[in-house]
């Protein structure tokens, strides 16, 4: 048991690297292999949830802040857990539609996606994060371009280059904190930035360092890159993508909470940043909702409409306020999944997501129920998981009723805008009959894996919220972490 915080990176980076090397022309095995090492990681973050936070693991037994550190608290596990139900689905899905037959190497670069996702969200190092955002980039490149075809190719090498440049602002980033703090271990960069007299070129690191989170969280104006991107994007790829956003909240979160704590007067004017460009891309991203007039930059938009939702809770500096962006985040990232795939089972029929009248649809009317329950979760009407995640953001915000309205105002315009979309897909048909289409049942199973998990953490809301509690109450009092790896 002492090695498992290791594992989530180590599993795939040997599942992929096996599959690249002793599987190359074997697909049957690649797909089983694929599933077993997703099922896995499950297990395996569901065992590091149920471990007392926070658990350290020193790689080489070298102590920090010389050596690497992985750290995992209630917050790294919970996503930990989260990446292994999106990559089980994503598997599933690619098995399914037989999207993983149209390139040799779709299953290694899911594992490697996924061991730079997982990196991500255990290193206790600034730099080691840069090295997992790169992993992440590489893998996210192939799988981007999975399928080829000149719009996907074009997306990605914009997707590239935008990544690229944040990559070389985040190592002039870790540079200036190091040039003040003498270390890049984000415990000890806490400690070492509270004491620093002249706080000029740390301000500068602190800052550079969020710009490159904003890229990759798509934050207004930063976000450029997401619709195009995710729109020709393969749908189970896209699906993925839905917690690519995350990664860059996280590492907002793990900032403002360790390195430059909101008490502080970094993180203070930090945050005040961050909540103007969380308003901005809230309204931006549900305007470019409800004016989209295609189905995928509908969904594209609702992610970034999320994203401004999430980080305006975020940037509260609360802890209750923060509980409430992590039950958002889970919701959020599981529907904008169910999202990408739908529309990736409704181009496959349809022929185009243009939101012009066409004809019906083979499965059209479980499609339809699929679509709407997705929906409405992440238009956040009741019942579901959207709707209880704004109201804990809501009511984590009590005093600040400029936002209320705005949530509220957003929410309205993305009820008009999907439902529009929903109405003109599957209702605004002819009477001729639906081409025939495969049924792909799995496709199906893995959209109503996802659909499971949303509705669960709906109904046990009630018992998730205060766990998610005590994890917010642990970031915002980071002491024991602190203690915790550099002892």
């Amino acid at each position: 048991m002492q090695h498992l915080p290791v594992v989530p990176i180590v599993l795939p980076a040997v599942s992929g690297a096996l599959m690249l090397l002793a599987m190359r022309a074997d697909l049957p095995g690649k797909r089983t292999f694929s599933i077993a090492t997703m099922i896995l990681l499950g297990t395996v973050a569901v065992l590091l949830l149920m471990q007392p936070p926070p658990l350290v693991y020193r790689l080489g037994d070298w102590p920090a802040p010389f050596g690497i550190v992985l750290q995992i608290d209630r917050l790294a596990a919970m996503l930990l857990a989260l990446n292994a139900l999106l990559g089980l689905a994503v598997a599933l899905y690619a098995v399914g539609t037989g999207w993983d037959k149209r390139g040799a190497h779709f299953h290694s670069l899911l594992m490697f996606q996924m061991m730079g996702l997982n990196g991500a969200f255990v290193t206790g190092d600034a730099f080691n994060l840069f090295v997992f955002f790169e992993v992440m980039l590489i893998a996210s490149y192939g799988l981007m371009v999975h399928g080829g075809g000149a719009a996907r190719v074009k997306a990605g090498v914009q997707y590239v280059v935008v990544n690229l440049a944040g990559s070389a602002l985040f190592l002039f980033a870790l540079g200036t904190v190091y040039a003040v703090t003498g270390t890049l271990n984000m415990a000890d960069i806490g400690l070492k930035a509270a004491e620093v007299p002249h706080d000029g070129l740390i301000r500068a690191g602190a800052v550079m360092l969020m710009l490159v989170f904003a890229v990759k969280a798509a934050v207004v104006p930063l976000h450029f890159w997401l619709p195009a991107t995710y729109e020709n994007a393969p749908g189970p790829v896209a699906a993925l993508f839905a917690i690519m956003t995350k990664v860059g909240v996280y590492a907002m979160l793990r900032s403002l909470t360790l390195m430059f704590p909101f008490d502080s007067a970094i993180g203070a004017m930090l945050a005040e940043g961050l909540r103007i460009a969380a308003g901005l891309t809230l309204i931006t991203g549900m305007v470019g909702l409800f004016g989209a007039r295609d189905f995928g930059r509908v969904v594209t938009w609702s992610v970034i409409g999320s994203i401004g939702t999430l980080l305006l809770a975020v940037s509260a500096g609360r802890p209750e306020a923060t509980a409430a962006s992590l039950y958002y985040l889970v919701h959020s990232t599981l529907a904008g999944a169910v999202l990408f795939l739908l529309g990736d089972m409704i181009v496959a029929r349809r022929g185009t997501l243009r939101l012009v009248p066409a004809g019906r649809l083979a499965q059209g009317g479980l499609l339809a129920a699929m679509t709407m329950a997705a929906a409405v979760a992440m238009a956040g009407m009741p019942p579901l998981s959207g709707f209880i995640g704004k109201l804990l953001i809501l009511q984590a915000l009590p005093d600040q009723w400029g936002l209320w309205l705005l949530i509220l105002a957003t929410s309205l315009l993305a009820i008009m805008g999907f439902a529009r979309a929903g109405s003109t897909i599957f209702w605004a048909t002819d009477s001729s009959e639906a081409p025939a289409h495969p049924a792909q049942p799995l496709g199906f199973v893995a959209i109503g894996l996802l659909i499971a998990a949303l509705t669960v953490w709906t109904l046990a809301a009630g018992v998730i919220q205060p766990w998610l509690d005590g994890a917010a109450a642990a970031l915002h009092a980071p002491a024991a972490l602190t203690r915790a790896v550099l002892s």
